[in-house]
């Protein structure tokens, strides 16, 4: 039946046009935007779960920079504890050297000095970006590695914890632990004493008192050209040790190992810390100590090393063996943290990359099919234009039936 009020032909050629439209204006859309998901009307589902993937995009893209930042801070900490290793072996070299006698100490001695201040040097100029990990002013830093997501979409920080080393060489603190005999003359504040031990029996005792030791305070007595020292260690103030009793022991055995004429080193058991010496020489001797920290960095032993005290360069040597070994474990402690962080970084890289081409293969449009869909729309579009018009002319074709 054909109506003059109602054109059904055209009703759906003209809902079939609008369809192509609509298709039309999509294609067109993922052409102009490259995307076939560009708002959350397109696919609400799909647009949230690209929009949450792309802020940790940007999230591992700062985590990026973060480690970057770490690597070349390590690296510095790094380079610098290689120098310092280099540069005490040249000291140990040095003291190597002082042992033979004929030499010339104090020109060697003057090299040792100059390494020491280059030491200093290098330590203070280890930084980057202001945070210095091997002067002892940074116990732990953490270096930005991940932000986690878990199933809940809970989101945590993750880190690489670099732990910062003391390679300071910093001078001595003086502290007073010297009194007792009373011939000790007793000088300063009470953190040194001097002894004089006439010839044919002149005796003095000092005794080693008990303040409270710390790891590195040394204790040292020259007397002469020969310098018995000792380094309080973690085990020597451990609970039921104690300190005073094990320093002025080992004290005793060094100075009785220079074999000074006439000296006689007691020490009584009874009276802890206390050592009485007794010269029945026939020249005068006198006797100096100091007690104190030799510094508060990992190398503070550093200050001990002298060329020209001839007494103590054997235990000099092991000083020096002691800290190479502490500048060698820091430079390993510094390369392992700084493989852990480029081995991170390489991953955030990559993860980067396939968290991007994962969220484009999600909302990105495929070019190729869009071009053929739009041809084909373009074509349904031209014929839906021609059926709605061919629909329209129905009507027209009534009148034929009235003349």
């Amino acid at each position: 039946m054909s109506s003059i009020l109602t054109n059904t032909s055209s009703m759906v050629a003209l809902q079939t046009l609008k369809t192509i439209n609509s298709g039309l204006e999509k294609t067109q859309g993922e052409i102009a935007t490259g995307k076939k998901i560009s708002s959350a009307k397109d696919n609400s589902a799909i647009w949230a779960i690209s929009k949450v993937m792309e802020s940790d995009v940007n999230g591992f893209k700062a985590i990026s920079d973060s480690l970057s930042l770490g690597e070349s801070t390590v690296a510095v900490a790094q380079t610098a504890a290689e120098t310092i290793t280099d540069l005490l072996g040249q000291i140990k070299a040095k003291v190597v050297a002082a042992q033979g006698d004929n030499v010339d100490r104090t020109k060697l001695n003057n090299d040792i000095t100059a390494l020491k201040e280059q030491i200093s040097s290098v330590v203070g100029a280890a930084q980057f970006n202001g945070l210095n990990l091997v002067d002892g002013s940074t116990a732990t830093t953490n270096v930005l590695s991940s932000v986690d997501r878990d199933n809940s979409g809970a989101v945590s920080a993750a880190y690489i914890s670099v732990s910062g080393v003391d390679l300071g060489s910093s001078g001595y603190t003086a502290k007073s632990v010297f009194g007792g005999g009373t011939n000790t003359v007793v000088s300063g504040s009470g953190d040194t004493f001097v002894m004089s031990l006439d010839s044919g029996g002149g005796s003095d005792s000092v005794d080693i008192l008990n303040p409270t030791y710390d790891v590195g305070e040394s204790i040292s007595i020259t007397i002469g050209n020969y310098t018995a020292s000792y380094t309080v260690s973690a085990s020597d103030i451990a609970v039921g040790n104690t300190p005073e009793d094990i320093i002025a022991t080992n004290l005793k055995s060094q100075i009785e190992s220079f074999g000074i004429s006439g000296l006689q080193v007691d020490y009584d058991s009874a009276n802890p810390g206390q050592l009485v010496f007794t010269n029945s020489g026939s020249f005068d001797l006198s006797a100096t100590g100091q007690f104190g920290d030799d510094g508060s960095g990992g190398l503070a032993a550093l200050a001990t090393i002298n060329a020209t005290s001839s007494g103590t360069l054997a235990a000099q040597l092991v000083t020096m063996e002691s800290l190479i070994g502490v500048a060698i474990d820091a430079a390993s402690s510094f390369g392992s943290d700084g493989a852990q962080i480029a081995t991170q970084s390489a991953f955030v890289s990559k993860l980067t990359d396939s968290m991007t081409a994962g969220i484009g293969a999600m909302v990105d449009a495929n070019m190729e099919e869009a071009s053929a869909r739009l041809q084909a729309l373009q074509v349904q579009q031209q014929l839906g234009i021609q059926a709605l018009s061919i629909a329209n002319q129905a009507p027209q074709n009534i009148l034929a039936l009235f003349r």
